[in-house]
């Protein structure tokens, strides 16, 4: 399982403060810190508003006066991904335009993140795809259509299908539980037979758990150094100990699922004979006397005849003489 610290806007426009969140990023063990990569200008026109979830953490109501302080310059992502570099943690940013995909693929990071909003933007999808760097597709507010349609252009375009992964999402932040629909990333893996995961936009940890055990390959969340700054993401996302605490819980759940074999564990087997029974002299039994439900029973420990082997045993003539809790042989 991979786990993405999505970092995000969450550094406010300040290079320092991104330069921590990789810091807390790496100390709680996640597996890459993910930013996003944009020029306000080629994103927004000056009339786009922000979402309701921007308005109540941003002032005002232009998307452009907001993603202008919250943008960092090419410069800044180079000393991000250095400093990544450094400390034992993969960089990778979201990018937002064509530029973005040719500075993030300059830097070299390993694989593309397209975020839910350019799902529908052919000339972004074919950028992508001309990189050949294995995707991540975020889903938010698709359709099965959508999704099919932008996996066609991604692979057109140069994508090898197989290294593709779909991460289920939902858009608002935070997202209430009831429209998390995380059946919804089983049904991707069935429609598309690619790898899913799970982006998460709710308040805690428990449906990227959640999303773990239902068979992700991705985890990705939002975390910030303080949820009450002032910013879009802030308030839905998880301390730098939360993500901490949702890093060893994912490995544990990841060590847990297992294999889709079931028999008894090393752990376990030594607890056989302890918990299971034999067949034993129920009182004393004389050689050539035969077994009886009356002359039998069966207790701890289970290092004897099984009691599966009840029917066999009965009617059988005993071979010797039993004390009382004796176990049987024949």
């Amino acid at each position: 399982m991979t786990i993405i610290a999505e970092a995000g806007v969450n550094h406010n426009g300040s290079l320092d403060t991104a330069i921590q969140l990789a810091d807390k990023a790496a100390e709680a063990g996640a597996d890459y810190v993910k930013f996003q990569t944009f020029h306000a200008e080629r994103l927004v026109t000056a009339e786009s508003e922000t979402a309701d979830y921007q308005r109540r953490n941003c002032q005002g109501s232009s998307q452009l006066k907001m993603l202008r302080r919250l943008q960092l310059t090419e410069k800044d992502f180079e000393t991000i991904a250095s400093h990544c570099s450094g400390i034992g943690i993969k960089f990778l940013s979201t990018p937002f335009d064509i530029e973005s995909i040719d500075l993030l693929t300059d830097i070299g990071i390993d694989v593309m993140k397209v975020p839910s909003g350019e799902i529908t933007n052919l000339p972004y999808l074919r950028a992508i795809g001309k990189t050949k760097l294995p995707v991540i597709l975020s889903t938010g507010m698709s359709t099965l259509a959508d999704i099919d349609s932008a996996l066609r252009m991604l692979c057109e375009a140069g994508t090898p299908r197989d290294s593709i992964t779909l991460l289920h999402c939902n858009t608002e932040y935070p997202t209430p539980f009831a429209d998390v629909n995380l059946k919804a990333m089983t049904a991707l893996r069935e429609a598309f037979s690619l790898p899913v995961g799970y982006s998460d936009h709710t308040v805690g940890i428990e449906v990227p758990i959640a999303a773990a055990a239902l068979g992700a390959t991705v985890i990705e969340k939002h975390f910030t150094l303080d949820k009450k700054s002032a910013g879009p993401d802030h308030s839905a996302s998880l301390s730098p100990e939360e993500l901490k605490v949702m890093v060893n819980t994912l490995h544990n759940v990841e060590i847990a699922m297992g294999n889709p074999f079931k028999s008894p564990t090393p752990s376990e087997s030594r607890n056989i004979s302890v918990a299971r029974r034999s067949i034993v002299a129920a009182c004393h039994i004389r050689k050539g006397e035969p077994f009886t439900e009356r002359n039998l029973t069966c207790k701890r420990p289970g290092d004897g005849l099984s009691p599966m082997l009840w029917d066999i045993v009965i009617g059988a003539v005993a071979p010797c003489d039993f004390l009382p809790d004796q176990k049987i042989h024949l």
